[in-house]
């Protein structure tokens, strides 16, 4: 808050209209210079609990080149500034205020270790921690320089040599200047590190600071409980979006726009399998291959998994067709479909949202373009588990009546088909199910008809009567025969 007055005001507007949740703990951030330590003290004064974070640089490189001072005298900078954060905030700790120090040697992975072991432990001889009110001393790798295992390296040396180690909370602060500021958290936590501290998606100087959603959700995904909620991810993203106006990658981990989604038609087939043996309850762990967590977990849809575009195959349509149409095609039909959504994406060059598939799937199976057409029929039972149909059907240009009998009404149609018109055909394949329940409810059917040579063509039909369905598909697959 000593940065500027529009800091400074904002501290002093949270604090002072009690906009800080109680159990929350406020940090404020400040350099190892005496004015800029008493601007701070005043900032906070009133609030219920803070982390005073104290800072000087400690490297070789800034010893040498921005501070022109020896070890001795960097140290004497660090405990002079400790003595004056002690003497400055005796009054707000009598006035009941929590008040943690948090000291950092600034390009701590720079620094020789055993100086940094030295310094953090002259500030610890003049602050006086306990156990039951320890310091957090924290080792920035203030500009990434190593591999991560050289950083956890580090912290592990440190942990090792620094005294009244007990009376000290080991803290992380990881910038991404090579890439990999989480993977270096991570394995300064497992070298024995106790705290971390990192930033929302990473925003930070130069490339930034860790990114805590990352870290957090790669806990998360581990079975380890990070405490924090990202059930609605993507109301986070627009909330950080709409603050910094930085948008967020649509490939960022856990919360960028594709972050669960598949085009590769390989993936999107292992996703639908894997989703199929999820809803079937055979385990209860979250196992589906290319989807390390259950987007679900962080406010997604399992419609956002698979998407379309030329790289798709039989797999990602059929998602598709389930999850936003609630239609479950037999693998004959996939194969047949499959490759005109790739034809018309390549043509559109592009990705194929779910519309456009489904109307496809229309214009090829459904609303096929052919000599006949439905117009009207009547189904009547006969004696002896028989049924007869009598129908009007457009042949081209003309009415025709046909009508047949048979076991039941699709083989009563069937029969009237080739008897009055000539047309050879067998049903094949049968299936119908519900598209959706209640009084608007929808049936199905997808039936395939084989002509003389053994030749299939497959038709569908949707309707809220069961049997109009099975007509309409039949009609579709004979529309297919002609084309």
């Amino acid at each position: 808050p000593a940065a500027s007055q529009t800091d400074f005001d904002f501290v002093r507007k949270i604090i002072e209209e009690d906009r800080i949740p109680d159990g929350v703990t406020i940090q404020v951030l400040c350099q190892a210079r005496e004015e800029l330590i008493k601007r701070t003290c005043e900032a906070v004064t009133g609030a219920k609990r803070v982390i005073f974070h104290l800072y000087n640089s400690t490297s070789t490189l800034q010893r040498k080149v921005v501070f022109n001072k020896s070890r001795e005298e960097v140290i004497k900078l660090a405990t002079d500034a400790t003595q004056i954060v002690k003497d400055n905030t005796r009054e707000l700790v009598a006035s009941g205020t929590a008040l943690t120090l948090e000291y950092s040697p600034e390009s701590y992975t720079a620094t020789e270790m055993d100086f940094a072991v030295e310094i953090c432990a002259a500030v610890m001889g003049v602050w006086r921690p306990t156990v039951d009110d320890k310091i957090v001393l924290n080792l920035p790798s203030t500009v990434e320089m190593a591999t991560p295992n050289v950083y956890a390296d580090q912290i592990e040396y440190f942990t090792r040599h620094l005294p009244n180690r007990e009376n000290a909370i080991i803290s992380l602060h990881t910038h991404n200047d090579r890439g990999t500021g989480v993977a270096a958290s991570e394995l300064g936590l497992m070298a024995g590190a106790e705290r971390i501290e990192g930033t929302l998606f990473g925003n930070g100087e130069r490339t930034g600071n860790l990114d805590l959603v990352t870290m957090a959700m790669n806990m998360f995904s581990q079975g380890i409980d990070p405490q924090l909620y990202f059930g609605e991810m993507s109301k986070i993203v627009e909330i950080s979006e709409e603050c910094t106006k930085i948008p967020i990658h649509i490939r960022q981990p856990y919360a960028g726009e594709l972050v669960f989604t598949a085009f590769s038609g390989s993936h999107q087939d292992a996703i639908k399998k894997g989703m199929q043996f999820v809803e079937s309850g055979s385990d209860s762990a979250w196992e589906v291959p290319y989807l390390p967590i259950d987007p679900s977990d962080v406010g997604g849809s399992y419609r956002e998994t698979v998407r379309v575009n030329s790289q798709s195959g039989k797999g990602g349509v059929a998602f598709i067709l389930e999850n936003y149409f609630g239609v479950s095609l037999p693998r004959s039909v996939l194969l047949e479909f499959s490759p005109i959504v790739q034809a018309i994406s390549e043509a559109d060059g592009g990705e194929l949202k779910p519309d456009v598939i489904w109307q496809a799937f229309v214009n090829e199976f459904i609303e096929v373009e052919g000599p006949y057409q439905l117009l009207d029929y009547q189904i009547q039972t006969e004696g002896n588990d028989s049924e007869s149909c009598q129908a009007k059907i457009r042949v081209a240009d003309n009415e025709v009546d046909v009508s047949g009998v048979g076991a039941g009404p699709i083989d009563a149609f069937i029969n009237a088909m080739v008897a009055t018109l000539n047309e050879p055909l067998n049903v094949a394949d049968y299936q119908e199910y519900g598209l959706n329940e209640g009084s608007e409810a929808q049936a199905i059917c997808i039936l395939a008809i084989t002509d003389e040579d053994g030749n299939k063509y497959y038709g569908v039909g949707i309707s809220q009567n069961t049997t109009t369905a099975a007509f309409k598909s039949i009609i579709a697959a004979i529309n297919r025969k002609w084309r």
